[in-house]
């Protein structure tokens, strides 16, 4: 049996996904460079939700809820946007289409 958790994750990355514009390959050039930055950024937004939520473990002894499901979110839009930027996808991540 599956676990729902991992098959609402799992879908929200491989499920259905609406069709793209197609795009020449320039504007993918484009497209492609503004989230590599932005991939960038979400690293260093992950390090550092990684090092609160390890505070608070340390202080709470469990982890903060809402800071895991936003590391959930963020992973999500991660893989999108590898999918995107290594042609495995059409759909642009976030802001281009709905964050899920």
């Amino acid at each position: 049996m599956t676990d729902p958790e991992e098959d609402r994750v799992s879908g929200r990355i491989h499920g259905e996904q609406p069709e793209a514009s197609a795009d020449n390959v320039w504007m993918r050039l484009i497209y492609m460079i503004i989230i590599a930055v932005m991939i960038s950024l979400a690293q260093t937004v992950l390090g550092l939700a990684t090092i609160v939520q390890f505070v608070i473990i340390l202080i709470n002894k469990e982890p903060n809820e809402r800071l895991a499901e936003f590391g959930t979110d963020l992973g999500i839009w991660i893989a999108k946007a590898a999918r995107f930027q290594t042609a495995a996808s059409e759909v642009k991540p976030w802001p281009w289409t709905d964050l899920d």
